[in-house]
């Protein structure tokens, strides 16, 4: 598959130990290009509860796949995850992102283009807005590419969760699902970019 650091490794996979209360949850929001996807990968992380493919960014309330696709809101489409920070921080989710994506590539991820396959963080309050700038940073210096980073982070606005038949699209259709991944190319830039897992 991708290749992932051994932070992200060490808490990834296996169940939760225990469903946490409402107040000991917390909720982050990533653009990675195909919501599929990027729901696909954050389900494998321990200590996420729930993933939601959905859209945000944008200037139209309840948009609708076909508007987001044709460019006309703004949107992007991303994941919101709500996560329980006893069993992984932000912090991790970040570095578990960034090598989920290419940085590397405006309004484009692998074969999809346009603004809707931006890669962005949308940061929820100005502790995770602190947290991503400083992941952000921190990338700068160590990452093993040359290109530049053009991943943006954002204020989180309106988040709309997509339509019923894009949710778990990866469990609902796995052939499909498959066969795209694997045809856009994902894993093998990822594996470009961020080296052999």
């Amino acid at each position: 598959m991708l290749a992932l650091s051994a932070l992200a490794l060490a808490f990834m996979t296996g169940p939760a130990t225990a469903q946490p209360s409402a107040q000991a949850t917390a909720k982050a929001t990533f653009a990675g290009g195909c919501f599929w996807c990027v729901e696909a990968d954050f389900d494998k992380v321990r200590g996420v509860i729930s993933t939601t493919s959905g859209y945000i960014g944008g200037t139209v309330a309840n948009p609708s796949y076909e508007q987001v696709s044709a460019q006309v809101t703004g949107h992007a489409e991303a994941v919101e995850i709500v996560f329980d920070p006893a069993q992984v921080s932000y912090e991790q989710l970040l570095g578990y992102f960034w090598r989920t994506i290419d940085p590397t590539t405006k309004d484009r991820q692998f074969c999809d283009s346009g603004s809707p396959y931006r890669t962005a963080i949308f940061t929820h309050g100005p502790e995770q807005a602190a947290a991503a700038k400083a992941s952000l940073a921190a990338l700068e210096k160590s990452k093993p590419f040359k290109e530049p980073i053009v991943t943006t982070i954002e204020a989180a606005g309106p988040f709309y969760p997509a339509e019923a038949y894009h949710q778990d699209y990866y469990k609902k259709n796995p052939v499909r699902y498959q066969y795209y991944r694997a045809s856009c190319g994902r894993d093998l830039r990822l594996q470009q970019l961020w080296g052999q897992r």
